[in-house]
């Protein structure tokens, strides 16, 4: 039998970690996304499993999502947006306190409607009444 002997240092992680310093680190955005930012996003990523075929249509991405049908297609139905509607609602400000200005059921209405311009002009009238800063 061989023996070997060595000296082995051991150190304790926690001491010999280092310290990160607070300038290191990005400046992590104050608040919360609002709802329907999120919701715009799963829209799209939804859209984006059926076009794929990894999922066959919205009934069995109502099932997998544990929501309705009828809530499914309202989430997919914010895909009836001009673009640069959708582009807004991704980037809207975040939500510091109380509720988020704008709403899912707010958007049903232009949803429903087929025009973009019609769409866009609609838009215009939400941002002005929620008094959100429009980014064009």
């Amino acid at each position: 039998m061989i023996k070997v002997k060595r000296k082995v240092q051991i150190r304790d992680n926690r001491r010999g970690r280092r310290r990160q310093d607070s300038r290191d680190q990005p400046d992590v955005p104050s608040g919360r996304i609002p709802r329907i930012s999120r919701l715009m996003a799963l829209a799209i990523k939804f859209d984006g499993l059926i076009t794929t075929g990894i999922i066959t249509d919205r009934s069995e991405l109502a099932r997998l999502a544990h929501v309705t049908q009828p809530r499914m297609t309202q989430i997919m139905n914010l895909l009836n947006l001009a673009p640069d509607i959708q582009e807004e609602l991704l980037f809207l400000p975040r939500v510091t306190s109380g509720r988020d200005p704008v709403h899912e059921r707010m958007l049903r209405p232009l949803t429903a409607q087929a025009s973009w311009k019609k769409q866009r002009k609609m838009w215009l009238g939400i941002m002005t009444n929620c008094q959100i800063a429009h980014r064009r």
